[in-house]
């Protein structure tokens, strides 16, 4: 080695300065000597030499990681672990990891650039403190020096001579050559590159020894502490086995025996487990016999619920047993059995409730057993059976219908049931009393039938709103139960628990061997009691029932129905809120639709009944006692369901509009009848008239009663009073007034036709006032009746007639306005339109009486000559025509009227005399012609005012003279 070292010096090379820096940087670093402990062995054998350490790892690494058999070297290390499928695929780059680039680090470079210029400025002008001398600094220089010399293959880390590049440029063939003449010469060469390895060796192991003898001091001071080091060791390992030995003995003093009284305790906490699951499996076997038990006494909910915990029980303590893995899809079909029983025996029940007598008093069928029914349908999430209801419903009441025209036509003898076969057919040979009783019973039976479906659906809809009422107590309840179980959670002491036998530990055989005689006693009162639920509330202290799922167990509550029957409200309910609500929506719509139907069925028994015409063909009397019927009957199933139906009381509005029809084309048939009769004469008033007249005397319009004796033994008046006035009227218009009263009279029995009656009325009023002008006025009763002339008496009576009408006209009107709606008070216009229209007509015929002098005025006026004698024959005549004109209209006409009209005849003939009288020249100078004029006039005046009623007349006859110009 000291040859080598002494040997001449390899040409350097400057590329090795780096190699120099890094391997004595630790050097100038280095800090004053400390005592270490000695744990290396003073002499190191050859033994140790030679043994395998980590660090003998970098030579083996390239073999460990290269696989001989691939000629691909990139993926060895896979293909020898997973074989030579392996694929080499691309590693996704992450996404939660940022990508670096170079920006990342300016901020950095910016805070680091100044303090590295510093830095660099300080390392100039502060050379670092050397601690050695220049001896060893050269020495340094020169040990740089002469690793450089080594080639730079021989210090790759990944230098190896199975490479055959690098096995090639260590070992050149060429040196190895021996062919032709060159072997001296090649062998001199393979010596040189010999001793060049050799030099390189030694200059490896000079550097070597160099560095060892820089840390000699170290491993000096390692060694002299090896032997300190064994003493301690030795020490210790005395002190430890006397530990041992002591722990060794409280162990077996004080341990063994507490810890095998545990492991007893936690042994027969493990056997009462088992005892427990084998009674809750023997409890759960039962299962099936208890619910073919409970179905059989109709126990629907219960069983329900023991199939429901049953199921939750296999699901949460029982899963995985061998022996019940069949017992779940058996549980489920029988559930669905259940559902088709619960559906039946609910169809059953709705047939036997609605189809039994009405006779019978009780209104509720077995409510008990509906209550019952109702729970199970809605713990199903069977809604449907309110459709169920509903077309039970349909079907009783047409059996209503049915049964009561067959116990009807079966008391008539007079109907043949052998010849007619038809049950409708059999019900329109009914005469009306014997139909009128059928309907009567109808109905009576319709309002049983509805009376017994409110009872049975307020017990339904009280079921649904106390399952709606227990949810909310529900929710609160289960809110409640999570703050205590958390506040549990909470209060729990985390104390070191230590694992003694098969994963169990301390704390847990404590709590599950005080729990043991609770779950016992639970466990026999499960037992004791086949129609409980396994595993129901009480037995929530069970190892294996205080899950959570135990303590959300089914929990019940009891409320009270109308019917006074406890029902308990369970509250593993599926249904929402808002299901629950729509549900009792939908019960109070079934009532509703009862009334419907009843009222739909009566419809098609009226309807069927009204084919031949036979409603039309009532009278009044009947139409309205019909009429009454149907309304107290809507009265009472609107009482009895809340609301009002619409199609009977449609079907009896169309069967008022028909009477109403008939009612008005019969009455005004007859009044066209007696116009058409009618003679124009004064008739005579029968008492009945005058106490029909009397009746409505106060404003009242009512039919008076008939009095049968009494009518007999009055006679009939020349006139009619009306609150002391004395009317002369023809024989129609006390006809007319009564048809008038009966108008009014059938607008009080059947209000629905108050508007239909107003209008017909008024037409009948226009009808009358229209014909009889007609007839009078248009001298139609000269070809009607076969009248020689229209006789001013003729014209008066007309005229009185209408004005008795027009009396009674506000009368009238204020009847119809009494039984109006505040928005139909706009067809009261009718009546002023009629009363403008009477008064024009009377208007008419006072013109026309009028008229009828002014002709004879005129006609007889034309001839008048101012001569002797005195009176002239011309006013003889028209004191003659105006003493008749008196006597055909005084009894008629009142007073007053008889006065204004021979006023208005007065006013013609003035005008006719002063018209002749200027055709005349005549004056009134005071001479003869003036004389002779004065003294007709003054005849005139003289007769006219001897009439009866016309003394007091004023007649003025002074304008009859021009006014002197």
């Amino acid at each position: 080695m000291a040859s080598s070292h002494s040997s001449s010096p390899v040409p350097q090379g400057s590329s090795s300065d780096v190699f120099f820096k890094r391997e004595v940087d630790p050097t100038k670093h280095i800090r004053p000597v400390q005592s270490l402990p000695d744990v290396c062995p003073k002499e190191p054998t050859v033994t140790d030499q030679h043994r395998w350490t980590i660090y003998h790892s970098k030579v083996n690494l390239p073999a460990a990681l290269n696989d001989p058999r691939l000629a691909k070297r990139e993926s060895d290390f896979f293909t020898k672990t997973w074989g030579l499928d392996f694929v080499d695929t691309e590693v996704i780059p992450s996404f939660y990891l940022p990508q670096i680039s170079k920006e990342h680090f300016t901020v950095y470079q910016q805070e680091i650039s100044q303090r590295e210029k510093i830095h660099e400025r300080c390392k100039k002008i502060c050379p670092p403190k050397d601690t050695f001398d220049r001896t060893l600094l050269h020495t340094h220089d020169k040990s740089r020096t002469d690793l450089e010399q080594v080639p730079k293959i021989f210090m790759k880390p990944d230098f190896a001579l199975d490479d055959s590049l690098t096995f090639n440029s260590v070992l050149p063939w060429s040196h190895f050559n021996t062919a032709g003449g060159k072997g001296n010469r090649d062998a001199a060469s393979s010596k040189l590159l010999q001793e060049k390895l050799s030099h390189y060796l030694d200059i490896v192991e000079v550097n070597i020894a160099h560095q060892i003898s820089l840390r000699s001091e170290a491993f000096f001071h390692a060694m002299t502490s090896q032997h300190e080091l064994q003493d301690y060791l030795k020490k210790t390992s005395q002190a430890v086995k006397m530990l041992r030995d002591k722990i060794a003995q409280i162990d077996k003093v004080m341990c063994e025996g507490s810890l095998h009284i545990l492991r007893l305790a936690l042994t027969r906490n493990n056997c009462v487990k088992v005892y427990n699951k084998l009674k809750l499996m023997a409890t759960v076997h039962q299962t099936q016999p208890t619910v073919q038990v409970l179905l059989s006494t109709s126990e629907f909910v219960g069983a329900l619920d023991l199939i429901a915990t049953t199921q939750e029980v296999l699901q949460q303590e029982l899963q995985g047993i061998h022996s019940f893995r069949h017992l779940g899809s058996q549980l489920c079909e029988l559930e669905k059995l259940i559902d088709k029983m619960m559906i039946a025996e609910f169809s059953t029940y709705s047939h036997s409730d609605l189809n039994r007598p009405l006779e019978d008093d009780c209104q509720i069928l077995e409510e008990e057993r509906l209550v019952s029914l109702i729970f199970g349908l809605l713990k199903q999430r069977k809604l449907n059976f309110l459709e169920i209801y509903s077309e039970e419903m349909i079907i009783t009441a047409k059996n209503i219908i049915k049964q009561c025209v067959i116990n009807k036509v079966s008391q008539i003898e007079d109907i043949d049931t052998d010849v007619v076969l038809k049950l409708a057919d059999q019900m329109r040979m009914l005469n009306f009393l014997q139909w009128f009783d059928l309907l009567k019973d109808i109905f009576s039976k319709f309002t049983v039938f509805l009376q017994r479906v409110k009872a049975t659906l307020n017990i339904i809809h009280s079921v649904v709103l106390s399952v709606l009422d227990k949810n909310q107590r529900t929710r609160e309840l289960v809110e409640i139960s999570q703050q205590k179980n958390a506040a549990k959670d909470n209060s729990v002491d985390t104390e070191v628990a230590y694992l003694i036998h098969e994963g169990m530990f301390i704390s847990d055989a404590f709590s599950e061997s005080e729990l043991t005689p609770i779950a016992i006693d639970t466990t026999s009162q499960r037992n004791a009691s086949p129609n409980s639920e396994p595993c129901s509330s009480d037995s929530v202290s069970e190892p294996e029932c205080t899950t959570d799922s135990s303590s959300s167990k089914e929990q019940t509550s009891s409320s009270v129905t109308p019917g006074a029957v406890e029902i308990m409200v369970n509250e593993d309910m599926k249904l929402t809120d808002l299901e629950l609500g729509k549900l009792a929506n939908n019960v109070q719509e079934l009532l509703y639709s009862a009334s419907d139907i009843c009222h739909d069925r009566a419809v098609k028994f009226l309807m069927s009944r009204a084919k031949d015409g036979f409603l039309e063909k009532l009278n009044s009397t009947e139409f309205i006692t019909l009429s009454r019927l149907m309304e107290t009957f809507i009265l009472e199933t609107e009482q009895i369901c809340g609301r009002k139906s619409m199609s009977l009381i449609g079907a009896l509005q169309s069967q008022a509009n028909k009477f109403v029809n008939r009612f008005h084309e019969e009455r005004k048939t007859k009044l066209s009848l007696l116009l058409d009769n009618e003679r124009w004469k004064q008739a005579d008033v029968p008492a009945e008239f005058q106490d029909l007249v009397d009746s409505i005397a106060d404003g009242k319009i009512a039919l008076p009663e008939k009095k049968s004796g009494a009518t007999e033994e009055r006679k009939p008046a020349e006139v009619l009073i009306v609150e002391g006035q004395q009317y002369a009227v023809v024989g129609t218009v006390l006809l007319l007034i009564r048809i008038i009263l009966e108008y009014c009279q059938c607008v009080d029995n059947i209000p629905s036709v108050t508007t239909d009656m107003l209008t017909r009325l008024s037409d009948l009023l226009k009808y009358f006032n229209s014909r009889s002008c007609q007839l009078v006025l248009g001298a139609g009763a000269l070809q009607v009746v076969g009248l020689k002339t229209i006789t001013t008496k003729n014209l008066a009576l007309s005229s009185r007639c209408l004005q008795l009408i027009v009396h009674y006209i506000p009368v009238i009107r204020a009847h119809f306005e009494a039984r109006l709606q505040p928005k139909q008070y706009s067809m009261l216009r009718h009546f002023d339109h009629i009363t403008k229209d009477y008064h024009d007509h009377i208007a008419e015929i006072s013109a026309k009486l009028v008229a009828i002098m002014d002709s004879l005025f005129d006609k007889l006026l034309s001839k008048y000559e101012v001569k002797a004698p005195v009176p002239s024959a011309c006013f003889r005549n028209i004191c003659k025509q105006m003493a008749k004109m008196h006597e055909a209209i005084f009894d008629l006409l009142p007073e007053e009227q008889t006065q204004m009209l021979f006023l208005r005849i007065n006013a013609s003939y003035k005008l006719h005399l002063k018209k002749q009288l200027s055709h005349l020249n005549v004056i009134n100078d005071g001479g003869p012609q003036n004389g002779l004029v004065t003294a007709d006039v003054a005849f005139y005046t003289g007769n006219l005012q001897a009439l009866k009623g016309l003394k007091d007349l004023d007649l003025n006859m002074a304008e009859i003279w021009e006014q002197k110009r």
